[in-house]
């Protein structure tokens, strides 16, 4: 079964409802300063409950929907071009 571009990214065919509570939090992490990496990763353990890469890796999928987009664009839309931007320097 083939996956059109809108299901893959979340769109109108993929969605099935609202964020979950985990999703909303990751969002809402996002959008504070951190004063270095070693901080920000011992703040997802003690207070997100998920180690570094597993909270990297929800991040990473969430750019990707729809539904986060409609639920923080001004977050989603930073976390894009930043992550573009990385790609385009390797």
């Amino acid at each position: 079964m083939a996956v059109d571009a809108q299901e893959e990214h979340g769109g109108p065919a993929g969605e099935q409802g609202a964020l979950s509570e985990r999703e909303l939090a990751v969002l809402a992490f996002e959008r504070r300063s951190w004063p270095g990496p070693g901080v920000k990763e011992r703040a997802v353990r003690e207070q997100l409950g998920m180690s570094p890469t597993g909270y990297y890796q929800l991040l990473n999928a969430l750019l990707d929907d729809g539904r986060a987009l409609r639920a923080d664009p001004v977050t989603v839309n930073r976390l894009r071009r930043v992550r573009e931007a990385r790609r385009g320097r390797r």
